[in-house]
């Protein structure tokens, strides 16, 4: 279906934003553009400069906050190159801000969502009050602006959308109920599906956001141009460009494959973010097969929770669920991304069998990756092209792995 749509030049993103992003939502307003880190692919130096000189001479203000979820900080420097600023370009007129999750002086806790209401939403599987905290700076503003694409998540079914709000400029209470409900209802169960648990959690709480909330959602190529652009509220925006997500991010196979090459891009610098080459193409790899995260750039497990992760290592959802008492107290987005990364199995009478081997190929020793439960090879070792063209031999390469997801054709 991609190689069938054309996609937007630099040019044809500027005039849509022209014509399809309404001046009377911005007029006299404070605005706030919440957009993605540099972990996702996105035209962003075309966008900030289109929106910037669109919006900047009728609004009271205009800034920028970086979604980083739990992702570190981003230096000036690179915020600016992401969005396209020129060095020469103090950029005077638009404050450019990091979300700092775990800072509780940087959160304002905006609700409360009950233990009816998750319940209800999760249809039983998890029940417990979660109090709703956001980045405190929203209460400058009076307009959200949503900058981000919109690929299959392994969280949330799709990103994108109201996703930006939570996590993305969110306090870790909700950003962990949510992770472990999707990890619950596991990757599989939930990538590539729209109306999921975990959306309609994450779509409940942005109600509570004490701003307008509007979205330019986009849905992109490997290079980054668009197949598609959407304005409108977070939750219309975000609609139209998961169903086209859903029909050019999604590969179906005839079957699966014993071995997979993913190659992680050099914007997956740790396995925090590198797992997504597990989880978008856990779908097509045989039981009992092999699937390797190629990433001989990366050096680490996660700035932010690698510690915790070497702790616990990479296991099935089960593994946990079946020791409860052991693992609760670990922080339960860290348990959703041990048990993304490990992909499905079982945990039965002590013995942990999961179902597919998951092998890095990266700078983390093999010390560290046998403590962690995953395999290990030399990235030096591997002669990617080898890989190449063996579809028929149960052999896969996937050459830019993490954004679209592989599927089994039904």
């Amino acid at each position: 279906m991609a190689s069938e749509l054309k996609t937007l030049t630099a040019d044809e993103m500027r005039n849509w934003i022209q014509q399809h992003v309404p001046l009377e939502d911005f007029y006299g307003k404070r605005v706030l553009l919440i957009v993605p880190d540099n972990t996702r692919t996105a035209p962003l130096p075309v966008l900030f400069p289109a929106l910037r000189n669109l919006l900047r001479p009728v609004t009271a203000s205009l800034d920028l906050l970086v979604a980083l979820g739990t992702h570190p900080p981003m230096p000036q420097d690179k915020i600016r190159a992401m969005l396209g600023i020129s060095e020469d370009d103090p950029c005077s007129d638009v404050g450019l801000y990091n979300h700092a999750w775990d800072d509780p002086a940087a959160l304002s806790t905006i609700g409360t969502l009950s233990a009816a209401e998750t319940r209800e939403i999760s249809e039983g599987v998890l029940s417990m009050e979660v109090p709703v905290q956001i980045n405190r700076r929203i209460h400058d503003y009076d307009v959200a602006l949503v900058v981000g694409p919109v690929f299959p998540h392994e969280v949330v079914g799709f990103s994108g959308g109201n996703k930006y709000f939570f996590p993305g400029i969110s306090g870790p209470d909700l950003l962990n109920f949510f992770h472990w409900l999707g990890a619950l209802i596991t990757n599989v169960g939930i990538i590539g599906v729209q109306d999921t648990a975990v959306r309609r959690i994450v779509d409940r709480a942005a109600q509570l956001v004490p701003v307008a909330r509007r979205c330019l959602a986009f849905v992109v190529a490997a290079d980054s141009s668009p197949y598609g652009m959407f304005y409108g509220t977070p939750e219309v925006a975000w609609r139209g460009a998961a169903e086209l997500s859903g029909r050019v991010h999604i590969k179906r196979h005839e079957k699966p494959y014993q071995q997979v090459l993913s190659c992680a891009p050099e914007m997956y610098d740790e396995l925090w973010v590198a797992g997504k080459c597990m989880y978008k193409l856990e779908p097509v790899v045989a039981d009992g097969g092999e699937l390797i995260i190629y990433a001989p750039h990366m050096k680490g497990i996660s700035v932010t929770h690698g510690a915790n992760i070497e702790k616990v290592g990479y296991h099935v959802r089960d593994y946990f669920t079946k020791q409860w008492d052991q693992f609760k107290h670990v922080p339960w987005g860290v348990l959703a991304h041990s048990t993304h990364v490990r992909g499905m199995g079982t945990f039965e009478n002590g013995i942990e069998q999961p179902r597919v081997l998951v092998t890095l190929a990266s700078q983390i020793p093999r010390e560290v990756c046998e403590r962690i439960n995953l395999g290990y090879r030399d990235p030096a070792s591997i002669d990617v092209e080898s890989f190449a063209n063996r579809e028929d031999e149960g052999v896969l390469l996937v050459r830019k792995a993490g954004e679209h997801l592989y599927r089994l054709r039904d």
